[in-house]
């Protein structure tokens, strides 16, 4: 009868996983299908160099349009949104390379809108060689360890258990060694 009343409920906890993973799943797909129309958006702001609205005004000081502005910011945006959606998603060993083009996004999402510059694209490397010199070698010693136990069969934790029972025969040898040596 428990067992029963068990089996119903992980069944039923199992059905809520499967239906709230489909709509998380769903959710996804559906931006992912109208992220280019989120590109679009541009299109629905002024070619004039100020921006008015009851929250807030912006001024396009470098591309003199708001209408350009929102162009270059929508290019760099659109991308920044699907790679973290693909960084958040991503069940590969390999998936935090994916932080070194979101964060060059991210740089370039900045230098557009921080626009007292005529300098767009060009000094973002720059900032990311940093980020690059973390990810990078984290990302090639999990592919080391992969590689390892998986291509080459050597499993490091069966190894050093081997060598702590190597020690400890060695151990018990020269225990015995000095026992024999007292008598």
């Amino acid at each position: 009868m428990i067992m029963a009343v068990n089996k119903k409920l992980k069944e039923k906890n199992s059905t809520k996983k499967k239906s709230k993973s489909l709509f998380i799943g769903s959710l996804v797909a559906l931006f992912i299908a109208i992220s280019p129309y989120f590109f679009y958006i541009y299109n629905y702001f002024p070619d004039e160099p100020v921006f008015e609205t009851w929250l807030f005004t912006y001024e396009s000081k470098f591309n003199l349009s708001i209408y350009v502005t929102m162009w270059l910011l929508m290019g760099k945006l659109i991308p920044f949104l699907l790679l973290i959606l693909w960084f958040f998603t991503c069940k590969h060993w390999w998936y935090h390379i994916i932080l070194i083009p979101i964060s060059m996004y991210a740089f370039q999402i900045f230098s557009a809108l921080a626009q007292d510059s005529n300098i767009i694209d060009e000094a973002e490397i720059y900032w990311i060689i940093p980020i690059m010199l973390v990810i990078t070698p984290f990302v090639y010693f999990i592919r080391v360890k992969l590689f390892d136990k998986h291509v080459l069969g050597i499993d490091l934790e069966a190894m050093d258990a081997e060598l702590k029972q190597y020690k400890e025969k060695e151990r018990l040898q020269k225990e015995k060694e000095e026992e024999a040596k007292k008598l």
